[in-house]
Formats: C-alpha cells, structure tokens, sequence
C-alpha cells in the first residue's frame, strides 16, 4: 500500500504529458530535501525542467517537421573562407525578424559558397524561435507541386506550403523548369507573397533567371514579387568545399 501513492502521481503526470516532472522529481526531492529548500523552490525547479525539456522538444519536433538534408547552425559556419560575405548581415537575419516582416531573403553565388549551409543555419534559427519551417530544393519542390496537380490534390499541397512561415527554396537555376512547373512555382512564390518569408539559393545571377524560368515575362512578375522585400547575400568567391578539402588535405600525415 506504500507504493500506491506514486503509482498514483506516475498515473496523473503521465496523463497531464509532463514527463520530466516524473522523471525528475524524486531525484531533485532528494536534492531539496539536503539543501533544506522547501516546497515552493521545489516545484519551480520542477516547472523549469519540464519547461525547458518541453521547448527543446518543440524545437526538435520543428526541426523534423522541416525535413532539412543535415541540421547545420551558423556557428559552424567558416566566414573567413567567404571574405565578400556581409557576416553582420547574416548574423542579423538569424535574429530571424525579416520572418515574422514576411520579407524574402535570396543567396546569390557559384556552387559551393556555402549557400546551402547559411540557409540551413537561418532555417535552424527560426525552429529555436519556435517558428514552422520548410526545406526543399527548387527541383523536388516543382516536382511534388506537378505530381499533386495531376492527382487532384494542389490545393492541399499549396495550403500545407503557405502553413509555413519559412519557406527555403534551395538550388534554384541548377535545372531549368518545364512550363508548367514554372508556372506552378510562381503560383506557389507569388501566394506568399506578403503572407510568408521565403528564402531562395541560387547559382545564377537574377539576369539569368530566364533560363530557369523560360520566359522574361514569367520572371519579371517573380523577381517583382521577391524582391519587393528582400535581403540579398552575396557568396562570390571561391569554393567553400573546395578550401575545405584542401585544408584537409593539407593537414592530412604525409
């Protein structure tokens, strides 16, 4: 019978989901009781680890939800090894206020600058501050917006894409688009607009974007709406994965 009152609190915290506070509160009991703190500390030591416990959580349930390639943060980031990037600027946008200004950020540079890596960090951001992001390449994301027109289900897709606040359209320019998967991704860019941030990459300058796009009427209206409101980072310079591998290289016994 001695047992039946924690059976009983086990039975309660499960049933109000705080599982850190039946994980924790014998052993933090324990500590309180040899630090002479009494019931009031007790319990707000408690609440702060179910608090804390919860938001990590949130974050990582965020993070899931935004099917990211790689979990990459800023800090990880080599800015030297880009000396043209404006690194206040993108430590500013990880503060991650142009999301809730529904602005649009676009990542110009050749391929292996490091693009991919700064909207991985800014996508990171904005889960810790408890925002929905979605991650896509500009190639998968047309893709699945034709497949869901030809089963009938566009306007779920386009609705499940405008739920996010952030939305990174990763490589676009490496493939050129279709007529209708351009269409499509003007359709989906130009809902957005002010409703939604988005973030493109991009290996091609904006004067080049009709090749992508196929037509300069179609990418005109598109640049129009992007950068209404943008922030634009520059990555000109040399290969970061290729400075990379030769660091390795370099530091490799011989």
């Amino acid at each position: 019978m001695t047992d039946t009152p924690k059976i009983l609190l086990a039975d309660h915290l499960k049933t109000l989901k705080l599982p850190t506070f039946l994980r924790e509160y014998e052993k933090l009991g324990r500590q309180c009781a040899a630090e002479g703190v009494d019931h009031v500390q007790f319990l707000a030591r408690l609440v702060e680890l179910e608090l804390i416990d919860r938001e990590r959580r949130m974050v990582e349930r965020r993070i899931k939800a935004a099917k990211f390639p790689a979990t990459k943060s800023l800090d990880s980031f080599d800015f030297k090894a880009i000396p043209k990037l404006n690194k206040m600027q993108v430590l500013e946008l990880a503060r991650c206020e142009w999301i809730d200004r529904r602005e649009n950020v676009i990542a110009l540079g050749p391929s292996g600058t490091g693009k991919t890596h700064v909207a991985l960090g800014l996508g990171l951001a904005a889960c810790q501050k408890g925002m929905a992001v979605g991650f896509t390449t500009a190639a998968a994301l047309v893709n699945e917006l034709m497949e869901a027109r030809d089963e009938r289900r566009l306007l779920r897709v386009q609705k499940q894409m405008a739920g996010v606040k952030l939305l990174i359209i990763d490589e676009l320019g490496f493939v050129p688009l279709s007529k209708t998967g351009a269409e499509l991704l003007f359709e989906l860019i130009s809902q957005r607009y002010e409703r939604g941030a988005t973030m493109i990459t991009s290996n091609l300058p904006f004067d080049e974007w009709t090749e992508t796009f196929g037509t300069e009427r179609l990418t005109g209206a598109l640049l129009d709406r992007l950068t209404h409101h943008v922030n634009i980072i520059e990555m000109n310079g040399e290969s970061y994965r290729l400075a990379q591998s030769r660091a390795r290289k370099a530091e490799a016994p011989t």
